[in-house]
């Protein structure tokens, strides 16, 4: 999930930022990979958080 969600978005940003740029995607691998760590560390503070909202949003629509 963190891979797939640090390389969309980090496609969108920067595209928006620098637009289609003759080395767009070398620009883009350096910006990922700073973001694909932070994305994991981010999933794996967050997910214990995530998982007891959801949990509680399920028991109540039950």
């Amino acid at each position: 999930m963190g891979l797939l969600m640090s390389l969309s978005i980090t496609l969108a940003a920067t595209f928006v930022r620098i637009g289609a740029i003759e080395n767009f995607f070398s620009i883009w691998l350096e910006v990922w990979l700073v973001a694909y760590p932070i994305a994991i560390v981010c999933i794996l503070i967050y997910k214990p958080f995530a998982s007891k909202l959801t949990e509680k949003i399920v028991k109540k629509i039950k």
